[in-house]
């Protein structure tokens, strides 16, 4: 993210601030909040894949496999990254998209998603959606091909 991305504060949460001018309290949005909004509103865009680079989704994949390791929330906020102030937040987004879309279409899209979004449900502005796009998925393309072939268990009869 750029210099004059909001940032938090060291030591503290990373969260945003939104100044309620009641003189009644402060509310606090968690930037997992975000990052979980910003994830959300990203894969609701026709066209998007999956989130995060290859190395992420591969560790996320393993994590599934494991009992209890995998949860909804981590996958969720794959891809995603925030960084949240007191009346601003920025997003940064790894994105993998499905082949024959119209990428600059889709990352516009997505965008427009994200940033409503975010302001819609937690009132802070959004400055900047960056979107990386890492990858393209074929739509016949085996997502399990690191995986062994199974061979078939053996029946006890000679084959020649």
């Amino acid at each position: 993210m750029t210099s004059g991305t909001p940032t938090t504060t060291p030591g503290a949460a990373p969260a945003g601030r939104l100044a309620d001018g009641t003189g009644q309290g402060r509310t606090t949005i968690a930037a997992s909040v975000v990052q979980k909004i910003a994830g959300i509103a990203a894969r609701e865009v026709s066209g998007v894949y999956s989130m995060g680079s290859g190395a992420s989704r591969a560790f996320g994949a393993l994590r599934e496999r494991i009992p209890g390791g995998g949860t909804s929330g981590a996958s969720t906020v794959a891809g995603v990254a925030v960084e949240v102030g007191e009346k601003q937040a920025a997003v940064d987004l790894d994105v993998v998209v499905e082949y024959g879309v119209a990428i600059a279409d889709l990352a516009s899209a997505v965008r427009r998603n994200v940033v409503g979004a975010v302001e819609r449900m937690t009132g802070l502005e959004v400055i900047e959606v960056n979107i990386s796009v890492n990858d393209i998925h074929l739509a016949g393309e085996d997502d399990n091909r690191d995986e062994a072939p199974v061979a078939p268990a053996p029946t006890g009869r000679v084959v020649e």
